[in-house]
């Protein structure tokens, strides 16, 4: 029956649901001659999606082509360091402490240092204080007393102490990676001076240092007379080199030393130099010592440091800082090693004496400080800044800091440094100046700094802004 047709002019209060389509209309027809057939949907192989990253490489090699009239846009991504630069500066003391610090690679600007003026007026020697420097923390991954901190590349920090271990910490995160633990010691006597406990040897690593080419790494440690060897990329031990008696007496070793070497110090890839109490001896890459620095053992030793004189990789000399006030510069070169001669060593008189061999010895280049230069003191330590000037010609800056809380500083020129013949030893070296610090200086450390990047502007308010950062940190 036919439905009543509604009449429209009615109000409708709700409208009628809507009826759900017939099942007809969501049939899909028939392709026809006109209509067009979807695209598959099913996966590209290998081989096609291969072939259109292709076509799409070479189109985006292939120059592109405007017309005159046409606009074009680009987008430049750029990278790039900050304006300015840091340096990390790691200490340690008598104790597991390793304060790590923050300072800038630039000088401190020039209102700086007119607000500085007033503090350098009230105390008794100049101070001057860059308000960039940081002070960033604190490690205590060590048990015992810091012997030595080095960085040997902008992501590392090693460190050892009397606790017989060397740690590698990240400096991202200073987060220790590895622990290298070295063996204790068996006690062999009391050297003169110990102070370990009863029932103990003295203990303790002394130096370590890290082959050019970070793969391998030396270490000495009290109370051993050989030289630990690591392998960096596997965290392992390598291997053991240990040091003849020859060897130990052209080192002006006896039995009332220290005990074991105390400075290590790579020349390059296949030379390295070890420090005793009274001397020391230049390795080549396969352990076989070479020669020695000193002729005699009448001073003690304290720094070691080697010093690229050339471009080439066999111009360089070391230089060893002394008890007397020195810095001597020997060259350990194949041309420049002086002939081994007897040495006998006294035992026991119903033993006789017994001959051994000795050891080549190096050639003095030149000496920098001493009594013919007015120092008196030891030097603990010292730091050599190679510079170039626009010309290309090379000179040196040492730093020099011993006991008696002076810091002195040397310039030293281009041909100072090599050997001259009939003149070995010669005094060298021009005074620029003399820091008195009045506190005992144990080790010292130095960079030169580069000037700030053309366009960084000084900060107006670089006093007031370290000091809110540092409000801020309190507050965390």
């Amino acid at each position: 029956m036919a439905k009543r047709k509604r009449d429209t002019a009615l109000p409708i209060e709700k409208p009628a649901p809507a009826k759900p389509a017939l099942r007809q209309e969501k049939v899909p027809q028939k392709p026809s001659a006109t209509t067009p057939v979807p695209p598959s949907k099913k996966p590209a192989t290998k081989q096609a999606r291969a072939k259109s990253k292709k076509e799409l490489a070479q189109a985006a090699a292939a120059p592109l082509k405007l017309a005159s009239d046409e606009t074009l846009t680009v987008q430049i991504v750029t990278g790039s360091y900050d304006r300015t630069q840091k340096v990390l500066l790691a200490t340690g003391s008598a104790d597991e402490r390793i304060n790590i610090y923050s300072l800038s690679a630039h000088p401190p600007s020039s209102r700086a240092a007119a607000d500085q003026a007033v503090l350098s007026a009230a105390t008794p020697r100049p101070v001057l204080e860059n308000a960039k420097n940081r002070e960033v923390g604190t490690l205590l991954h060590h048990s015992g007393n810091v012997t030595r901190l080095h960085f040997p590349n902008r992501a590392k920090l090693m460190t050892a102490g009397e606790d017989s271990a060397v740690a590698v910490a990240r400096t991202r995160d200073w987060n220790v990676l590895h622990t290298f633990k070295c063996p204790v010691p068996l006690p062999r006597g009391r050297p003169s001076g110990d102070t370990a406990a009863l029932g103990t040897g003295p203990s303790g690593v002394n130096d370590f240092a890290v082959h050019p080419s970070h793969k391998l790494m030396f270490s000495v440690s009290k109370g051993e007379n050989c030289m630990r060897l690591w392998n960096l990329m596997t965290g392992k031990k390598a291997g053991k080199c240990e040091f003849k008696r020859a060897e130990l007496v052209a080192a002006g070793e006896t039995k009332h030393s220290t005990g074991g070497a105390l400075r290590i110090v790579w020349g390059g890839e296949d030379e390295f130099a070890v420090g005793f109490e009274r001397n020391g001896l230049v390795y080549g890459g396969d352990c076989v010592v070479r020669c020695k620095l000193l002729e005699g053992t009448g001073t003690k030793v304290h720094g070691l440091a080697y010093v690229q004189v050339g471009e080439a990789a066999g111009e360089r000399v070391v230089a060893v800082s002394t008890e007397d006030g020195r810095v001597l510069f020997c060259s350990a070169a194949e041309g420049h090693v002086k002939p081994a001669a007897e040495v006998e060593e006294k035992e026991d008189g119903r033993k006789g004496k017994k001959a051994l061999p000795g050891l080549p010895c190096a050639t003095l280049v030149a000496q920098l400080g001493g009594k013919e230069a007015g120092v008196q003191g030891r030097i603990k330590d010292f730091v050599v800044v190679p510079v170039e000037d626009e010309e290309g010609a090379r000179a040196w800056y040492v730093v020099t800091a011993g006991s008696d809380g002076r810091v002195r500083v040397w310039r030293l020129g281009a041909d100072d440094l090599r050997v001259a013949a009939g003149n070995e030893g010669r005094q060298v070296g021009r005074l620029l100046g003399t820091y008195e610090t009045q506190n005992r200086i144990t080790c010292v450390g130095g960079f030169a700094m580069i000037p700030k990047p053309e366009g960084a502007e000084e900060s107006e308010f670089e006093f007031e802004s370290s000091d809110e950062d540092e409000e801020d940190s309190d507050e965390e």
